[in-house]
This record gives structure tokens, sequence and C-alpha cells, in this order.
């Protein structure tokens, strides 16, 4: 399990709280969470980046992709989300969650809470996949019969704080507007 914490050199507080990502795999929460944090991090601000797939190499390392395994997914990274806040630092979460529930428990659990959405057509994810796991669960192969967007359904947030639309904007306006977001939360000092 790679968990990447940075200290800063104190020119930058970030309030302690969770920037929650959202979306489809490939729609780039992972891309925009990196460049946010390098962003924050040439600032001086301390913080940890959770990738899921990372995470599940690790702390999920026993659980599969049904959707009951994915709700357990997303409840032991809400959690070590809360502790990580509880502690004075920043992270940033980068997480499918494809279930308003899961979401919906991750809010509840830590105060300080920004939901991402990082919303991007399936078709444009497909594109994007360099891996090929669409095409594997399209022709649902063994072990991808629950990928999501494909197998199992992704229920989009009703009420995020912020959509990035990744199809339309580049990663350098993503990053940007998130930026603005969380100085507008007066998370940044």
């Amino acid at each position: 399990m790679q968990i990447n914490i940075f200290y800063g050199c104190g020119l930058m507080n970030a309030k302690a709280g969770t920037i929650w990502f959202s979306g489809l795999h490939g729609s780039g929460k992972t891309t925009i969470a990196r460049v946010l944090a390098e962003r924050l991090r040439v600032k001086g601000a301390k913080l940890v980046v959770l990738d899921g797939d990372e995470l599940r190499k690790g702390l999920s390392l026993d659980l599969g992709y049904s959707r009951e395994d994915r709700n357990r997914h997303i409840k032991r990274v809400a959690n070590v989300c809360k502790i990580i806040s509880e502690n004075g630092v920043l992270n940033i979460a980068c997480v499918a969650s494809p279930t308003r529930e899961m979401r919906e428990y991750a809010k509840s659990l830590i105060p300080e809470f920004v939901e991402v959405f990082v919303k991007c057509p399936l078709e444009e994810c497909e594109r994007r996949d360099v891996k090929g796991h669409y095409r594997l669960a399209r022709e649902k192969k063994p072990g991808f019969e629950n990928f999501l967007g494909i197998g199992i359904a992704y229920e989009e947030p009703e009420s995020p704080d912020l959509v990035l639309e990744t199809d339309k904007e580049s990663v350098k306006e993503s990053v940007e507007k998130l930026y603005s977001k969380i100085v507008e939360k007066g998370w940044l000092e």
C-alpha cells in the first residue's frame, strides 16, 4: 500500500479535511488529485493522497469487486480519511465510490468534506483505458464481471460540492476550479 505524505515548509496551512473524488475508472480522478497535490505541496501544505487502487493492494487486499466488497472498501477508506483529518492533515481520496449510500457514509463520518464528482462519459473513459479493463468487462472475461460502469452501475452524485467535466475541460482547468473551491471554503490560509 502506498500512501504519500508530504510535509511542507510551513508556507501554507491547509485545513484538515477530505477532498473526496468520485467517478468512473478513467475519468481523471487520480490525475487531477496528483496535480492539485503538487500545487499545494509547492506552497508548503501538508497532505496525504489516498488512491483507491493502491489502497486495495494493502488495506482492502481481502476484498473483491462485488457491490458489497466495494462498499466495505469505501467504508475503510472513509475511516482512514477521518483519522488523517483528526490528526490535522488534509487528505485527498481518489475512490470510484459508486453508490450514493457510501458517499453519504463518508460525508457523515468526516466533518470537513468536499465531494468532487469527476464526470466523464463512459465512452470517453473506455477510450482512455490503457489497461483494457473496459474491453475485458464488455467481453465478460472472468474477474471483470463487476467492473464499474459495465457490470455495476455508477450512481452519479445528486449534489456534489464540485463537478469536473474532464471530457470538456483540461486537467489544468479542473485543478483550477478545485483550487478555487477549497479557497472559497476557507481551507487554505
